[in-house]
């Protein structure tokens, strides 16, 4: 039986059209070009950036594009291998979750500036001399704009896979690595891939400090679309920020259709419920690809390589015990690693007291702290707003296949949108009505955030079994009485990755947000964000450090205290299987 389907498999490719073939050799070959020709200036010296500024002639916004997409796809990359091995690690081993996921809350609310301004230097010494360590930094700087989104994303997805499933894999006798990629990755695949959407053009927020590096006396200016928008606004050109708004939304839709509109197609293989009569997502790109004869000749190597990974690291037969994570009370081990990892943690505290104390007072750092309740005030104030305004939407849009097709492309836009390019508007408004920073700043720090909440509420409604809906329908159940029974309990989970995130996300957005120039017209909100900007800009590496150590201490007690007990409840309450 399977060699009469691997023949018609094979009759069937080898009528398959030739244009087929021809389409899908021009797409490889287009992206391989693509690369040789991004990657052409990494070797050359760096004072060539010197000699040649970012020119605002449209003309350049090509190939400054090409360079960003470039750095972004780079910063993908590595996001992908953090969140496969960060993540699972983290849902695998209870100590290991204890450390790791507060970390994690650590790490997506360290501003961006934060990472450059100590990181900038040590990249660069990596290729002194030249373009290359300076393009480490920006991917690395684009790298932390990403890579915490998806983390959580995936983590959440292996908390949450079905018991049948799990039980499945087991009589099927699954190693642990047969499992990862055959169970657990393809479980999480969909809801992944909404967020490296959403991480993608989150990249594009931060796009501008990953291109225009300022560290104190430490300036560097890569060729690209956020170096542009930079420029422009420095030199209140309307025309030039036109521009390049235009350029980004022809790159967005670029890899939404050549990159994201495949993955969503393919993706959908992997749901763990499929609706009958509903037409699946299609991509022209992953059609050509399928029914070309060239394509699946290629990578022939690579599925055998693959196939032969599976008996490799196949290893002994996993006990039941084996397959669910220890949830038990701690033995010796346990306090071991509790107790190491205590004195680990005291030890960098101190590092960190003594070395902000050198050049800080304790009345400055005290003051730093009421900044810090400045901006959760404003955290608290524009998540809530998001919530209200993007659940009821996201939930809408999750339900039909056919408007989030149309959505997608929209959303990833408005997400990809940076805040840097309403700052004319934002700045020019205020002072012309005399309004108050303090708030009025205050929607720039949502505006790239609040799409965390939305792709994960569209992800997690689109998952929604049929069944749970039709169960609904036929109980005539509307209104607030469907949301309290049906849509609240589904999208849950997905809210709360999205809101931990976006959470985490405002405070990194606060030190582009509170901060505002257009030209020689400069305003500033009070709050921890505006304090954290100053600091990096004057090279004071004193108050860098005191900023973030109170943004970390502000996000680990609100995610501590609130977000966390949230997250476990849903994982307990309101899991599939």
């Amino acid at each position: 039986m399977a060699t009469q389907i691997s023949s018609i498999s094979v009759s069937r490719l080898s009528r398959a059209p030739l244009y087929w073939d021809v389409i899908a050799v021009v797409l490889v070959l287009g992206v391989l070009v693509f690369f040789a020709q991004a990657s052409s200036g990494l070797m050359v010296p760096l004072t060539e950036l010197e000699e040649h500024p970012i020119s605002l002639d449209p003309a350049n916004l090509p190939g400054f594009a090409v360079r960003t997409t470039l750095r972004m796809l780079a910063a993908m990359v590595l996001s992908l291998l953090f969140t496969f091995t960060y993540a699972t690690w983290a849902a695998k081993s209870r100590r290991a979750e204890v450390i790791l996921i507060p970390l994690l809350d650590i790490l997506q609310s360290v501003p961006i500036l934060g990472f450059i301004s100590v990181t900038v230097v040590y990249f660069m010494s990596l290729a002194p001399g030249l373009v290359l360590g300076a393009e480490f930094a920006a991917v690395f700087a684009i790298f932390t704009s990403q890579a915490w989104n998806m983390a959580f994303s995936f983590y959440q997805s292996l908390r949450t896979v079905p018991e049948e499933l799990v039980e499945a894999s087991q009589n099927f006798r699954f190693g642990a690595w047969m499992r990862f990629w055959r169970l657990e990755v393809p479980f999480a695949m969909p809801a992944l891939v909404w967020n490296m959407m959403m991480s993608m053009s989150g990249g594009w927020f931060f796009v501008v400090a990953s291109e225009a590096i300022s560290v104190g006396d430490t300036t560097v200016t890569l060729p690209g679309i956020g170096s542009y928008i930079a420029a422009a606004i420095a030199q209140r050109d309307l025309a030039a920020v036109g521009w390049a708004i235009g350029a980004m939304l022809v790159v967005i839709l670029i890899y939404d259709q050549l990159l994201f509109r495949p993955l969503v197609a393919w993706a959908d293989r992997f749901r763990f419920e499929q609706e009958i009569g509903v037409e699946p997502p299609r991509s022209w790109v992953l059609t050509a690809l399928r029914r070309s004869r060239l394509a699946p000749w290629a990578m022939t190597p690579l599925a055998a390589a693959w196939r032969w990974s599976y008996r490799a690291f196949r290893g002994r037969r996993s006990s039941r015990k084996a397959w669910k994570r220890d949830e038990g009370g701690a033995d010796w081990k346990d306090w071991i690693w509790y107790g190491a990892t205590a004195v680990a943690a005291l030890i960098a505290a101190r590092e960190v007291v003594l070395f902000t104390l050198q050049g800080v007072t304790l009345a400055e750092a005290g003051t730093t702290v009421l900044l810090g309740f400045a901006t959760m005030s404003r955290v608290f104030v524009l998540i809530a707003i998001a919530s209200v305004i993007w659940v009821p939407i996201g939930v809408w849009i999750g339900l039909r296949p056919s408007v989030a097709r149309i959505a997608q492309p929209i959303a990833q836009f408005m997400a990809a949108f940076p805040a840097n390019l309403l700052f004319p508007l934002a700045v020019s408004g205020i002072v012309a009505f005399g309004l108050d920073p303090n708030i009025w700043l205050s929607p720039l720090m949502i505006l790239g955030t609040q799409w965390y909440i939305l792709f994960n509420v569209v992800a997690g409604a689109s998952a929604i079994p049929s069944e749970l809906r039709y169960v609904g329908a036929n109980l005539h159940l509307h209104g607030w009485l469907w949301w309290r029974r049906i849509g609240l309990p589904a999208i849950f989970p997905f809210y709360v990755t999205g809101a931990i995130t976006a959470s985490g996300g405002s405070w990194n957005a606060s030190i582009v947000a509170e901060v505002a120039s257009w030209g020689q017209d400069k305003l500033q909100a009070y709050g921890l964000g505006a304090y954290i900007a100053e600091a990096t800009e004057a090279g004071d590496f004193h108050r860098i450090v005191l900023g973030i150590a109170v943004m970390s201490a502000f996000v680990i007690v609100i995610n501590r205290a609130f977000w966390r007990p949230l997250y476990y409840y849903a994982e307990r309450k309101f899991r599939l299987g």
